[in-house]
């Protein structure tokens, strides 16, 4: 299989590992992104890691992807709880999304616990840390063989 996934993270993701450990686990954002790029590989697949603290980088880079990524995983972060622009780049983008949260966003304090990104995708891995993210790889790699099948 052939392919890219692109892989979103959004603001202050740049300071894990040192951002509330006690929080966020320990794992930096560079972990991370090793992680993801070595499980693509596992599925023949590349992976393109961004990180921004700005919406309209992230809402740029899913219209770009339109047509391009086989699919999308996005911790949208502090964005998750209040951009609308965000949600609709999202379902713009007609391949498999999966939302990834670090922490479980439902046992966390009220404010943090309705995404709004929850509606514009297909699936939400919350609370396993960066494991979130490699499961996210390995259910975009799933979709891709289905839909090649």
């Amino acid at each position: 299989m052939a392919g890219t996934i692109l892989v979103l993270n959004g603001p202050n993701l740049n300071l894990l590992g040192v951002r509330e450990p006690d929080i966020y686990g320990r794992d930096t954002l560079d972990d991370i992104r090793q992680r993801c790029v070595a499980q693509g590989r596992k599925h023949g697949l590349d992976v393109d890691f961004r990180q921004s603290n700005s919406e309209a980088s992230l809402i740029d880079w899913l219209h770009e992807a339109r047509g391009t990524k086989l699919g999308v995983v996005i911790n949208p972060a502090g964005y998750s709880f209040h951009s609308i622009a965000l949600l609709d780049a999202l379902k713009m983008f007609d391949g498999p999304k999966i939302e990834v949260h670090i922490t479980n966003i439902h046992k966390r304090e009220p404010m943090y616990q309705k995404s709004l990104m929850s509606h514009g995708v297909t699936g939400v891995i919350a609370g396993l840390g960066a494991t979130g993210y490699v499961l996210a790889i390995d259910a975009l790699a799933e979709f891709a063989r289905a839909d090649k099948a």
